[in-house]
């Protein structure tokens, strides 16, 4: 096969935010039609994120060839964002070949992630991979890796346990609210300051289907602010204990170096609530709830101690499921290496003769236990009639594969649509997996490109 996977990139393990900035990639399309036109590639996608920029290409040339692949896009990249190719190559990683493919494997799984299990990455890498299709710049390779990818994130969220517990202070919070409410319809949710964990918790809250939000702060502007982003209700920090006894879920991160929220004034809330459950997340420090509230009956109380030690516990329990979900990367990665063989036409024949010997024999096995003994010399005349028919049926499809694979720039395409058409590595790809608007070089083919439409005159 003369198709060699490349990729390189920098993340937050190997730079620092001033280095991630200087390179971070904006006009995502030109820098793929870029590097199509300035470096010897056939195929590009480029991923471009606030923790990462990677990009992923597939080439002729070898990594043992004098073509040095990773170097010009690492080149054209530094360009295009005013800096020297010297200073972007000591924070970059480099992969080549399986390497390159397991890396990106890895990357939709949320298993390279800062958060490891986060949901976002995946939905960037459809996103990007969108992009490259509209660009005409994924073809084959990417087509089927992309896709692939998407596919084993599935199976790692859906066989392990790695995305399945919160591993960020703001998420703890809301996943310890719903074990207490269970569904936050009809809820009403406060903040008291507004913190930035505060309100990325209420995000969380919202999402999950939070109906009321109501903002205190002692800065009602900000308040004010804060709610058109969120939806919410501002009030000036004076009505706090006023409006206390609508919420049911409470986020405190004043600046406050005292406590605004006292136990005996939480008496007379409880009071007004029918002593309905209330939930307190106090990420203020020094803290904004007294302790002795979590005494009341009916009232939960976390502070940011609390959430640390459930995202700790949480982080431990995703270290043991990210074992599991490795092995099932490296599984998969091996699938994807030998689909990478198959993409010269020799293997592809003999698996599609194979395949039709195997149902021939298959079928013949049901005739003969459907029509009783024969003798041996009966049998044989019948093998070798359904393994002749099997073959020549096959006769032409297999000379139509050989004619198409030597013309030049589709004999990667002519031979994976012909695996897929004979599904020779029982392999389906998800539906979600593909993306909402296809190439013409898609997986999913077309009578123009692959010239079906002729078929009957190609003899």
């Amino acid at each position: 096969m003369n198709k060699f996977i490349y990729l390189t990139g920098l993340n937050h393990r190997t730079a620092e935010v001033d280095i991630r900035e200087r390179y971070a990639l904006t006009n995502v399309e030109d820098m793929e039609l870029g590097i199509m036109s300035e470096c010897p590639v056939r195929e590009v996608m480029v991923l471009s994120t606030c923790n990462r920029v990677e990009l992923l290409c597939v080439s002729e040339h070898s990594p043992e060839s004098d073509v040095d692949v990773l170097g010009c896009m690492r080149a054209y990249w530094a360009e295009r964002c005013g800096g020297q190719p010297e200073e972007l190559a000591e924070h970059t990683y480099n992969y080549e070949g399986i390497s390159a493919v397991r890396h990106l494997f890895m990357v939709g799984a949320s298993l390279d992630s800062l958060v490891m299990g986060e949901p976002q990455i995946l939905g960037q890498l459809k996103d990007a991979y969108r992009r490259a299709v509209d660009n005409n710049t994924a073809r084959v390779i990417i087509n089927r890796l992309l896709h692939k990818s998407f596919s084993v994130a599935k199976r790692v969220r859906t066989e392990t346990a790695v995305a399945s517990s919160a591993v960020s202070i703001s998420f703890a919070a809301v996943e310890l609210a719903r074990k207490i409410f269970g569904s936050f319809q009809g809820k009403t949710a406060m903040l008291v300051g507004a913190g930035e964990m505060a309100e990325l918790a209420a995000t969380h809250l919202l999402r999950n289907g939070v109906e009321r939000l109501i903002i205190a702060n002692r800065t009602l502007s900000r308040a004010k602010a804060l709610s058109a982003t969120l939806g919410g209700e501002p009030i000036p920090i004076e009505n706090l204990m006023d409006r206390l006894p609508e919420a049911d879920i409470v986020i405190s991160s004043t600046g406050s170096p005292t406590a605004v929220i006292r136990a005996k004034e939480m008496q007379k809330v409880l009071k007004r609530r029918k002593h309905r459950s209330m939930f307190f997340i106090d990420i203020a420090v020094p803290r904004d709830i007294d302790p002795d509230v979590n005494a009341l009956d009916n009232v939960y109380l976390y502070d940011i101690d609390d959430l640390k030690e459930v995202v700790e516990e949480n982080m431990a329990q995703r270290q043991d499921e990210a074992v599991k979900a490795r092995a099932l990367v490296d599984n998969e990665t091996s699938a994807f290496e030998h689909w990478l063989q198959t993409l010269d036409l020799q293997p592809t024949i003999v698996d599609l003769l194979g395949k039709a010997e195997d149902v021939a024999r298959k079928e013949l096995s049901k005739t003969l236990r459907r029509i009783g003994d024969v003798d041996e010399s009966t049998r044989e005349a019948l093998e070798c009639l359904v393994l002749s028919v099997s073959h020549k049926v096959l006769h032409e499809p297999v000379c139509y594969l050989k004619r198409r694979t030597r013309e030049e720039g589709v004999a990667d395409t002519v031979i994976d649509t012909a695996r897929r058409f004979f599904n020779l590595d029982n392999d389906c790809i998800p539906p979600e997996a593909h993306a909402e608007r296809r190439s013409r070089d898609s997986c999913e083919c077309r009578e123009d490109e692959f010239g079906l439409s002729n078929d009957l005159n190609d003899h």
